[in-house]
């Protein structure tokens, strides 16, 4: 028999509350940090004297209305979805592969995306000057959506035979791309000038900088894909966690579940490297944290993973922007210096508590 509370009449371990009442603190969280977003950063921007003047009816300053609607908005926003797709992202591939420990880059989707922009940045000059006009600053993320969706039709002819997919060769291929990838990355960046090195050196950390409206209209709609497929799988992934026999026997289509899996991982994270570059710790540690705090059901921990990621890129965003103001850190950076010590702090605590 299943042990149920006495106050609640639930079962003993039952965390859909929990979930729940993460959810709402992870919204309050989200509109904070993106209230706050609008206003930190090297040009000083009173947040009284905006609302201010909004209540009072009576046009921002110039400046003010640039800053905000222009150069922050766009990144905030960009950032936010940037967030919620890696997250997302790391919450499905960990399901797939059943391994908490998995990585949205797992499948070597993050490697081609930036071997596409690696290219790009490099051998750009020489495409055809009506080419180079035509898609302009789009060229770098362009570049990157085409490589990581290539790496993604790769590996899904390498890990499918008779119509079934294996997750495990999938991971092996996945490896083995990468590492090629790397190589052939490697060569790219031995024949880039100084100037383009610069350009690899600060697109491959990652950063919210160069976002404009029209690069997160590109983007938007592939990682708005990923997230709002994402919780279509819930059920499965719940599923497939008691393994994949077990999955067919309830009525789960396990190859469909992959191929959309790796369809919504391709869309979200084939777009966030194309727009932000490389950024890492995200797809790993929050999906782990959430799982720890309010359980494995997937429904919960993928909207969860979606606010919490979101929130978490936004925060290191500002700091990379005030921390060595005027100039900026990039991102990646602050990412792992939170996340590396952080998801070493939680495979100790985990240690701990299983008393290996």
């Amino acid at each position: 028999m299943v042990a149920m509370t006495e106050s609640t009449g639930r079962p003993a371990g039952d965390r859909q509350p929990l979930a729940r009442h993460a959810t709402l603190a992870l919204v309050v969280l989200l509109v904070v940090v993106s209230v706050a977003s609008l206003f930190v950063g090297a040009t000083g921007i009173s947040p009284m004297k905006v609302i201010g003047a909004v209540l009072a009816g009576e046009p921002i300053e110039t400046s003010a209305r640039v800053v905000i609607l222009d150069i922050r908005l766009p990144r905030l926003a960009m950032g936010a979805l940037v967030g919620a797709s890696l997250a997302v992202a790391g919450v499905v591939m960990q399901g797939l592969f059943r391994n908490p420990l998995a990585d949205p880059g797992i499948v070597g989707v993050s490697a081609g995306a930036g071997l596409g922009a690696i290219t790009a940045i490099v051998l750009g000059g020489l495409l055809p000057s009506t080419v180079g006009v035509a898609l302009g600053y789009a060229l770098v993320p362009v570049a990157a959506f085409v490589g990581g969706g290539v790496s993604v039709v790769l590996l899904y002819i390498v890990s499918t035979r008779n119509g079934q997919t294996s997750v495990a060769t999938m991971l092996l291929a996945g490896i083995a791309l990468s590492a090629m990838v790397s190589a052939v990355s490697g060569v790219m960046i031995y024949l880039a000038d100084d100037a383009q090195l610069r350009d690899l050196t600060f697109w491959g950390l990652g950063s919210l900088a160069g976002a404009t409206w029209s690069k997160l209209l590109a983007a938007m709609p592939l990682m708005v894909l990923g997230l709002l497929g994402a919780p279509l799988l819930a059920r499965s992934l719940d599923t497939l966690a008691l393994g994949e026999i077990a999955a067919q026997h309830m009525g789960i289509d396990i190859q469909r579940m992959k191929r959309l899996a790796v369809v919504i991982v391709a869309a979200s994270v084939g777009a966030a490297v194309a727009v932000s570059g490389g950024i890492g710790f995200v797809g790993i540690v929050v999906p782990h944290l959430l799982r720890l705090m309010t359980g494995p059901s997937h429904a919960p921990l993928i909207l969860n993973s979606a606010l919490l990621g979101a929130s978490i890129l936004l925060l290191a965003d500002m700091i990379s922007r005030v921390i060595v103001a005027p100039a900026e850190l990039p991102i990646g950076i602050i990412m792992a210096l939170i996340g590396g010590p952080f998801f070493l702090w939680v495979l100790i605590k985990r240690r701990g508590f299983a008393g290996v």
